[in-house]
C-alpha cells in the first residue's frame, strides 16, 4: 500500500494539485481509502475529505517539510501556480534555496505523508462541512458580546451531533453563552476556548443545510483577548467576519488569511478601522489547519497564530 500512495501523492502534486479539475479522477484507490473517500461522493465532497485528510497529515511532518509539501499539494491559498514546478519555484525563493533542494524535501514530504496516511486514523469522520461562518465582535459596551453564525452541509446521512468550537479564547466561567436557534447545546469546553456539540432536533439527512447561532456575552471588557483566530478542523466556504470597537479610528489590526500556525509573529496584512470604528474581514475556501481571522492587540501567547485552535 505505501508503494501506492506514494505514487498517487505523486501524481496528485501535478498541475494544480487539490485544485486540479475533475479531482476525483485524480485520487487513487488507495489516497481514497486514507481519506475515506467512498463511490458514493461527489466531487465537492471527495475534494473536501482530500484537502482536510491531506492538511490533517501534513501538520505532523517536520517543520522544514511543512511549508514544501502545502505548497506542492496546493495547500497555501497564495500559492495556485498551473503547474507544481512553478510552486517548487515559489517556495525556493522564499526559502532562499534552490529549486533542487525543494524537491527532494518534498519527495521526503510524500514518504511521509504517504507512511502517516497509511498508519493513523482521520481526525474528522468528514460527515459535515461549513458552508459559512459569519461572526459579529461587539466591543463598544460594557459586556463583549459576540455572534457566531453557521451554516453547515451535511455530507453523510444520520447525522446526529455537530462539534465545534468558538473562533475567540476565553476562559468559559467568564462568559455566558446562549444558542439562538438550531437545536440544543451541550458544552463540552476546555481551559482556554469554549466547545460545544449541537444536537439538532432530528438527524440530518445527507445534502441538508442546517443553520444554528450562538451569543457569547462576556463577563467583563479584560476578559475578551484581542483578537479571533480560527483554525478550522474541516473545509470551511466562507468566513466572515466584522468587529465593532469603542470609536477608535486610529485602531491598526493584523488580519491572518491562512498563516501558518509555525509562521514566525508577527505575520499578517495591516488594516485599518473605518470611520464608525468597525473593520471587515472575509476570507474564503479555508483550509483546515490554518489560522484564518484578526488581532487588534500585541501577539500575546493566548492570541499567538502559534496557540490558536
Amino acid at each position: 500500500m505505501l508503494v501506492n500512495l506514494v505514487r498517487e501523492l505523486k501524481t496528485l502534486r501535478k498541475g494544480r494539485g487539490v485544485h486540479a479539475g475533475r479531482i476525483v479522477d485524480r485520487i487513487g484507490p488507495s489516497l481514497a481509502a486514507a481519506c475515506g473517500i467512498t463511490s458514493a461522493d461527489g466531487s465537492v465532497a471527495a475534494k473536501q475529505k482530500l484537502v482536510t485528510r491531506l492538511t490533517e497529515l501534513v501538520e505532523q511532518l517536520p517543520e522544514d517539510l511543512q511549508f514544501a509539501a502545502r505548497a506542492a499539494f496546493g495547500l497555501i491559498p497564495d500559492v495556485r501556480q498551473p503547474l507544481y514546478q512553478e510552486r517548487v519555484t515559489w517556495v525556493a525563493a522564499r526559502i532562499d534555496r534552490d529549486s533542487r533542494t525543494v524537491r527532494r524535501r518534498v519527495d521526503e514530504a510524500v514518504d511521509q505523508l504517504a507512511e502517516l496516511a497509511a498508519t493513523t486514523t482521520p481526525r474528522t469522520d468528514g460527515s459535515w462541512h461549513t458552508a459559512e461562518l459569519s461572526v459579529a465582535v461587539v466591543l463598544d459596551q460594557g459586556q463583549p458580546e459576540v455572534i457566531e453564525r453557521y451554516q453547515v452541509v451535511v455530507d453523510q446521512d444520520g447525522v446526529e451531533t455537530l462539534d465545534f468550537a468558538s473562533v475567540f479564547p476565553v476562559r468559559r466561567r467568564d462568559v455566558d453563552v446562549h444558542l439562538l436557534y438550531g437545536g440544543t447545546l451541550r458544552d463540552r469546553s476546555d481551559a482556554d476556548r469554549p466547545g460545544f456539540t449541537l444536537v439538532p432536533a432530528e438527524p440530518l439527512a445527507r445534502g441538508v443545510t442546517h443553520d444554528f447561532a450562538l451569543r457569547y456575552r462576556l463577563s467583563h471588557r479584560d476578559a475578551m483577548h484581542p483578537c479571533v483566530l480560527h483554525v478550522p478542523e474541516r473545509p470551511c466556504e466562507l468566513f466572515d467576519l466584522r468587529v465593532r470597537f469603542e470609536h477608535d479610528r486610529k485602531r491598526l489590526v493584523r488580519a491572518f488569511d491562512g498563516v501558518l500556525r509555525s509562521e514566525v509573529e508577527p505575520t499578517g496584512a495591516q488594516r485599518t478601522v473605518d470611520r464608525a470604528g468597525e473593520i471587515h474581514l472575509r476570507f474564503r475556501r479555508l483550509l483546515p489547519g490554518l489560522v484564518y481571522g484578526a488581532r487588534w492587540g500585541a501577539a500575546t501567547p493566548v492570541c499567538s497564530t502559534r496557540r490558536a485552535s
